[in-house]
């Protein structure tokens, strides 16, 4: 049994113009909201939570949908298609509503091209599971992640490149205002446009499913929409709460990191991006790497030691008080624990379903995960501003809700792999070279 590889990255595709145009959102979207249309931080931030609660609403359902979808594309690529042409085209709007300084006009397309995004991203990332062994799944998640990661980067670069940053006072770099961000837009949608139509122009969703032969027809039919026995319900709840739990820690420091590097560290809002930017390299060469040791160990052993990992690297962030090099180290070791984490994870809850629920599936592991993301913010602010403890409770907050997703990920009993032998780990080396 061999991955194939070419089939995967292209699969791939689709979610490196996802995370393209997240990095670009992310990024641009609130400066445009706070300089070009004059809103306040807090109201900016408000706008910025959309997504995620749109996320949480919309993933499952749209997911589901995809799995009951038949068409002559597929089941997965009318929504990446047609969706992707929405967003493309909406991007296109939006950059001239910005141009034109039409506030209401940006905030209307705005919202409707959130939920564009959230109609496709769970047929985007069901669509390796679908025609991929479930053995296989972890390597599956690590070339997507990887390849994923790669639109993250172009979007980096465009913005490096393509816009204009002035130094402030207190040593952040902030975008130019009066500059015209009409070329970045249609760049980011031109990426994101090229990449979905070589995945749809290269691959047959339909003839790789009846090629893959993952399960028959019959099979799907009859399991889909099926109540899950008591334990395996019992092990994906566990698990999804545990997405939410590690998303909680993981996401309250990458959020407020460069504030703690201001407020506890007295150093400039640069030095936090370097460390950031250290974890994401590590776990962009990680990812590979790990979806092979998954083979060996098995999932549930994977992600465990990857919780453990980031979990003892925040506990040790706690104890240092002020800059040193020595916080590259341990940002690279938090990015190789995200990564096993990332790596496995996913594969482990689509694992629990038939292959007629994986869109379904998905949707969940997604709305928990942005869950955590719309909670974190607001919690990890309540103790840090309204309670008056300060940035110095964020590593200890970290910590808190990392090992709490150490204990519910001990009492997970399915989804995962058999590790495989000896044996079969050479044998398919051997096949690969």
């Amino acid at each position: 049994m061999k991955l194939n590889y070419k089939r995967t990255t292209l699969i791939g595709l689709a979610f490196a113009s996802i995370l393209c145009f997240w990095q670009f959102y992310d990024q641009v979207i609130p400066f445009i909201l706070e300089n070009t249309f004059g809103l306040r931080t807090t109201v900016a931030n408000s706008f910025m939570s959309v997504d995620n609660i749109l996320g949480v609403l919309l993933l499952p359902f749209f997911g589901a949908l995809s799995d009951k979808t038949n068409t002559r594309l597929g089941k997965r690529t009318p929504y990446i298609l047609y969706g992707t042409l929405a967003a493309v085209a909406l991007m296109c709007v939006l950059a001239f509503l910005q141009k034109a300084q039409n506030f209401w006009g940006f905030i209307i397309c705005l919202m409707v091209l959130l939920v564009v995004m959230s109609v496709y991203r769970s047929p985007a990332v069901s669509y390796m599971p679908d025609v991929t062994p479930k053995p296989l799944r972890s390597k599956g998640n690590a070339i997507i992640n990887l390849v994923g990661y790669i639109g993250g980067i172009f979007a980096t670069i465009v913005m490096m490149f393509m816009l204009k940053s002035e130094t402030t006072d207190s040593g952040e770099k902030v975008y130019s205002s009066g500059q015209s961000f009409v070329p970045v837009f249609l760049i980011i949608a031109g990426f994101m446009l090229i990449t979905v139509l070589i995945m749809v122009f290269s691959l047959n969703e339909n003839k790789v499913l009846k090629q893959t032969n993952i399960q028959d027809e019959e099979e799907i039919n009859t399991n889909a929409g099926k109540k899950l026995p008591k334990d395996v319900f019992k092990s994906l709840v566990l698990i999804l709460l545990s997405v939410f739990l590690w998303w909680t820690a993981y996401n309250a420091v990458t959020t407020s990191f460069s504030r703690y590097c201001v407020n506890v560290w007295n150093v400039d809002l640069a030095t936090s991006s370097g460390y950031l930017t250290v974890a994401t390299i590590a776990a962009i060469a990680a990812f590979v790497p790990l979806g092979f040791l998954s083979s060996k160990l098995g999932r549930k052993k994977a992600v465990l030691a990857g919780i453990l990992l980031m979990t003892v690297c925040y506990t040790a962030a706690i104890f240092i008080r002020q800059e040193t090099p020595l916080m590259y180290a341990i940002f690279a070791l938090v990015g190789i624990g995200w990564a096993s984490i990332n790596v496995n994870s996913f594969p482990m809850a689509v694992e629990m379903c038939s292959g007629g629920d994986v869109g379904k599936y998905t949707g969940y592991y997604y709305t928990f995960s942005m869950a955590a993301q719309v909670v974190t913010p607001i919690l990890s602010g309540l103790l840090i501003d309204n309670l008056g403890l300060g940035y110095n409770v964020l590593f200890p907050y970290a910590v808190v809700f990392s090992a709490l997703s150490f204990v519910t990920m001990c009492f997970v009993r399915h989804g995962d792999s058999k590790p495989d032998s000896k044996t079969a780990i050479a044998e398919q080396f051997a096949a690969e070279d």
